[in-house]
């Protein structure tokens, strides 16, 4: 019997130990652009691609990161980034819950109706509103302003089933007790309801801080001032300024991606719970 015993704990050391073997592996291969992007980025000024193509570097060298933020204006960049940043999170958090939470706690005629056609929106794909985006942003003159970025982005349905998913989770006697207090709905929504959602507004932060951190293409369509740019879409343009010396260019990209993942890194339990708790709603 303790031989049996023996063999099983044996069998099971040696099945955890080959599903952690693959894990890391798994790991190690998704983490595969990241790490070559990190080579990249300390080789001293070597073409990347060339025949045999560089892996890995011969010496740690942090001198393409000081060149480039010798060469670029960091300080500015970032703090446009950040300043798009914080305005589309905090439109994203605010404008999804005020939205979600009439279609989760108010009982009216045509609300399921009203949020499937919210959902099956989900399936135009982006790229094809930018003309009318462009055209909308225009006519309000927003065009070469940090809100005219933003505005398009302000909200997304997913948040907003994100949120609602969420609010289907919370008692109702929460709601009940401060009507009987004589609070009123948005009072209700803000005091009551808020602070029992934090998980969902993290994910929802984090999610609309990758997006509006890394988004390139859109600010370059809207404004008209380089000077203006976010992070990502001046490394965008600066690429045909230097397109060889590719280990400007990762250390570029190594220095714009650093906050999101320290962000996320110190977020990352917030997330799972938000979106667990979605998912449970």
């Amino acid at each position: 019997m303790i031989a049996n015993r023996g063999m099983k704990q044996v069998k099971t050391g040696v099945r955890l130990t080959i599903v952690y073997i693959l894990l890391v592996a798994l790991a190690l291969f998704m983490m595969g652009p990241f790490l070559w992007l990190l080579s990249v980025s300390l080789m001293p000024g070597k073409n990347v691609f060339a025949n045999p193509p560089a892996i890995l570097p011969t010496f740690i060298d942090f001198d393409n990161y000081v060149k480039v933020w010798q060469f670029m204006n960091f300080p500015k960049y970032i703090y446009n980034t950040v300043v798009i940043t914080v305005l589309g999170v905090v439109t994203n958090v605010v404008l999804s819950s005020l939205t979600a939470y009439p279609l989760a706690t108010f009982r009216f005629k045509g609300r399921d109706l009203v949020f499937t056609l919210l959902v099956a929106t989900m399936i135009i794909p982006s790229s094809t509103a930018m003309i009318v985006h462009y055209l909308t942003i225009q006519s309000l003159h927003l065009t070469g302003s940090f809100l005219g970025v933003v505005l398009p982005s302000a909200v997304s349905v997913f948040n907003i089933f994100l949120m609602r998913q969420t609010f289907l989770g919370i008692p109702s006697d929460v709601r009940d007790s401060g009507k009987m207090d004589g609070a009123s709905e948005f009072r209700i929504w803000l005091q009551l309801i808020l602070p029992l959602v934090k998980p969902a507004i993290a994910v929802i932060s984090l999610l609309e801080m990758m997006a509006f951190w890394n988004n390139f293409l859109w600010p370059i369509v809207v404004l008209d001032d380089p000077q203006k740019y976010p992070l990502a879409a001046a490394l965008t343009f600066l690429n045909g300024q230097f397109s060889y010396n590719f280990g400007w260019i990762a250390a570029g990209t190594m220095i714009s991606v650093l906050p999101i993942i320290i962000v996320f890194l110190f977020t990352q339990r917030y997330y799972m719970e938000g979106m667990a708790g979605a998912i449970k709603g």
